[in-house]
């Protein structure tokens, strides 16, 4: 179980992926669980409220340019490196490299099953790399940001 804590609107919502079977996976949100059809084709944005019925699978997503993917390969090293929580879609990035950000200031928004996420830094410094591009899917784990 996989356990994540969302805050939409100034509203937060505690959120568990229970488990994944067959394209089906069970999700709880604030305490009340629900089973969700995950679709592998790519649906239109739509803005989702947060009491809607189950969530589906986040849309489908262009390729994320060479740079990026090259830049993702090979981490900086000696840095706080700023990983995935979840799987999901860059939508923007609002850092740039060599920019300084205080610990809680947020890097970039991260799209998944419909609802936006804010990645905020760990802690003070300034960003070393970037290795993700707007656009680009992630999967939980990968390296988003590197800070120093």
């Amino acid at each position: 179980m996989k356990e994540f804590n969302f805050k939409i609107n100034g509203v937060e919502y505690k959120t568990a992926v229970n488990e994944i079977e067959a394209g089906i996976t069970e999700v709880t949100v604030n305490g009340k669980t629900y089973k969700v059809e995950m679709e592998q084709k790519a649906a239109p944005k739509v803005a989702v409220a947060p009491k809607a019925a189950a969530p589906a699978a986040a849309p489908a997503v262009p390729a994320a340019p060479k740079a990026a993917a090259a830049a993702a390969a090979a981490p900086v090293a000696g840095g706080v490196q700023v990983k995935s929580p979840l799987p999901g879609s860059v939508i923007k990035v609002l850092v740039s490299e060599g920019q300084a950000v205080k610990k809680g200031e947020t890097l970039l928004t991260l799209e998944s099953m419909k609802m936006e996420n804010t990645i905020a830094a760990e802690c003070d410094g300034s960003v070393k790399q970037i290795a993700v591009a707007a656009g680009q899917n992630v999967m939980q784990g990968d390296l988003l940001i590197v800070l120093g």
